[in-house]
C-alpha cells in the first residue's frame, strides 16, 4: 500500500464526502424521525457530519427485516463454503477501501493515522478472511449412545444478532462481533456507537457488493439508551453482543430478562495489573512494553494494563526507565503517520478522565509525568501520558476503570502480595507478568484471576486465541473458534433403532 505524507492525509481528509446514514434492508436511509446527531472530529472539535438518529421505530424496522431474512433461508440456508467466499470478497473489498477506512476511523475516534492503517484495518480485515475460512471446516458430533440408537449433536445459526460495539477500536471490535455472526449464517444488526459510527456505515455497502443479500446486514447509528435499549428489550432479537462498560452490560442483561431472554453476551471493562518482578530479564524491555501497555490509543484500551506492579527492590531502576518510554508516546495530529498518541474520543471523556486524575491528587497518589490537558490550541481532545507513584490499590484510581492514559504505580514485595493486589478488583480482563522463573510464571498465571494472561509481553495474541474475561469483566469470549460459541445453538437429534 502507498505510504501518504502528512499533506496528503489532510488533502485526502478535505476531500472527504461522509455518508451518516442508516443502513437497511440494503439501503442507506434517514432515521424514521428524520433526527440527527454531530460527529465530533476529536483533533479539533469540529463536526464532520450529521448521523441518522435511529430510535426504536428503525430498530422496529430493521429487527423484522432482518427476521424475515433469516427464516427465508436466503443466507442462514446457503452451504458453509458458499458463505465463505461471499465473505472473502467482503474482506477484499476492505482491502480495496483500507485507506478510506483508516481515515474514516482516525478523523471519527481520534486515534494516531498510522494505528488506523497498520493495525485496525488490516486486523479487522484479517478477522473476516479468518472466519470465512474456518467456518466450512467446522464439524458436528456424534454422541457416544447404545447400540440401538444415533444421536446427532449439530450447530445451528441462533436468528437474528444484535452487536453492541465501542468507539474505541470500531472496526476492529465490529468485526469481533459481525464476522463469526455472518459466517454461521445469521442475522446482524450492527450498532456502532455514537462517538464513531463513520466505518459501520461504510462498509454496509462493501456487504452488499459483496454478496450478502438485502437485510442480512444492517447498520442502526445512535444512541444507547434509544438504539441499544431497543434492542435489547425486542422480543425477536435472539442474541444480543456487547463490547463496552460493566455498567451498561449489567443493563442489557436485565433487558435480557424483561423481554425474551435472549442470550446476552458482554465484553466489560478491566482494571489490568502489569507485573514486573525483580528477576524480569529486560527491565528497559517491560518499561517500554508497560508504557505502550498502558497508553496505546490513548489508554481507551479495555485490556490497557492501568495498575504496574513493581517488586520494590527494583522500583528506583524501573521508574525513570518508564518515564523515558513515555516520551516516544505523546500526543500529535491523529493525520500525521510520525503521531504516536492521538486524541480522547471527545470532551466528554476527557473531562471523565481529567476528573479521576484531580481524585488521584485528592487522595494522596503522585503525578510523575503528565496529569494536564495538552494542545488546547487544537481545540482538540489532548491528553498526555499520566503517572501516578505511591499508589494504594484501595484508591479510587486504582480500582475503577479510567480508560484513558492514567496509569497507577503500585509496589509489592513478593508474588503472595503480587497475586493479592492483583486479583483484589471486580474486574479480571487480563494480566502481565515479567520474570525470568518459570516456575514462578506459571504459578502467578494460574493464581491470576484473568481470562488473558500474557508472559513477558503485554496484550500478545491474533486471532487463534479466545479474548474475554473473568468476573464483572464479562461472559463472553471473541476470537478464535470459540467466538462462534455465541452465535449457535447446539441441537441433539437422537435416534431410536429398531432391535432385531
Amino acid at each position: 500500500m502507498t505510504l501518504l505524507t502528512y499533506l496528503q492525509w489532510q488533502q485526502k481528509a478535505s476531500e472527504l464526502n461522509i455518508n451518516g446514514n442508516a443502513y437497511i434492508n440494503g439501503e442507506y436511509t434517514q432515521a424514521i424521525s428524520g433526527l440527527t446527531f454531530k460527529c465530533i472530529n476529536p483533533a479539533n472539535g469540529e463536526c464532520l457530519a450529521e448521523i441518522a438518529r435511529c430510535n426504536k421505530d428503525d430498530v422496529k424496522l430493521a429487527v423484522s427485516i432482518a427476521k424475515q431474512t433469516f427464516e427465508s433461508g436466503v443466507w442462514s440456508s446457503q452451504t458453509p463454503v458458499a458463505r465463505k467466499k461471499t465473505l472473502q470478497k467482503f474482506a477484499a473489498l476492505l482491502q480495496e477501501n483500507a485507506q478510506q477506512l483508516a481515515l474514516l476511523e482516525t478523523l471519527d475516534m481520534g486515534k494516531p493515522i498510522s494505528e488506523s492503517l497498520n493495525v485496525d484495518i488490516p486486523s479487522a480485515i484479517n478477522c473476516v478472511n479468518w472466519y470465512a475460512e474456518a467456518i466450512d471446516k467446522i464439524y458436528d458430533e456424534v454422541a457416544p449412545t447404545p447400540e440401538d440408537q444415533v444421536a446427532f449433536i449439530t450447530r445451528e445459526a441462533i436468528g437474528v444478532v444484535a452487536a453492541i460495539v465501542p468507539w474505541n477500536f470500531p472496526l476492529l471490535m465490529g468485526s469481533w462481533k459481525f464476522a463469526p455472526a455472518l459466517a454461521a449464517g445469521n442475522s446482524v444488526i450492527l450498532k456502532p456507537s455514537e462517538k464513531s459510527p463513520l466505518t459501520a456505515i461504510f462498509i454496509a455497502q462493501l456487504a452488499e457488493q459483496a454478496g450478502l443479500p438485502q437485510g442480512v446486514f444492517q447498520v442502526l447509528p445512535g444512541f444507547g439508551h434509544e438504539v441499544g435499549e431497543a434492542l435489547a428489550l425486542s422480543e425477536d432479537v435472539d442474541c444480543l453482543v456487547f463490547t463496552g462498560s460493566t455498567t451498561v452490560g449489567k443493563r442489557l442483561m436485565e433487558y435480557s430478562g424483561q423481554s425474551n431472554m435472549k442470550r446476552v453476551w458482554v465484553e466489560a471493562g478491566g482494571k489490568s495489573p502489569n507485573i514486573v518482578f525483580a528477576d524480569c530479564i529486560d527491565l528497559k524491555k517491560a518499561a517500554e512494553a508497560a508504557a505502550w501497555g498502558c497508553f496505546y490509543n490513548q489508554g481507551e484500551v479495555c485490556v490497557a494494563g492501568t495498575r504496574l506492579l513493581i517488586e520494590e527492590s527494583i522500583k528506583a531502576e524501573f521508574m525513570p526507565l518508564l518515564v523515558a518510554a513515555c516520551q516516544d508516546i505523546q500526543p500529535g495530529d491523529p493525520l500525521d503517520p510520525a503521531t504516536s498518541m492521538g486524541a480522547i474520543v471527545d470532551d466528554h471523556q476527557l473531562n471523565q478522565v481529567l476528573h479521576y486524575i484531580d481524585i488521584g491528587n485528592e487522595q494522596g497518589a503522585n503525578i510523575i509525568t503528565g496529569g494536564q490537558q495538552s494542545m488546547q490550541q487544537t481545540g482538540g481532545y489532548f491528553l498526555a501520558p499520566t503517572i501516578f507513584d505511591n499508589v494504594d490499590n484501595k484508591m479510587c484510581i486504582a480500582q475503577e476503570e479510567i480508560f484513558g492514559p492514567v496509569m497507577a504505580v503500585i509496589s509489592f514485595t513478593d508474588a503472595a502480595q503480587a497475586i493479592t493486589i492483583a486479583n483484589d478488583s471486580k474486574f479480571g480482563l487480563a494480566a502481565g507478568i515479567w520474570t525470568a522463573d518459570l516456575n514462578k510464571s506459571h504459578k502467578v498465571a494460574k493464581a491470576l484471576r484473568a481470562g488473558s494472561v500474557w508472559i513477558n509481553n503485554y496484550n500478545g495474541g491474533d486471532m487463534t486465541v479466545p479474548f474475554g474475561g473473568f468476573k464483572q469483566s464479562g461472559n463472553a469470549r471473541d476470537k478464535s473458534l470459540h467466538a462462534l460459541d455465541k452465535y449457535t445453538e447446539l441441537k441433539t437429534t437422537l435416534i431410536q433403532l429398531e432391535v432385531e
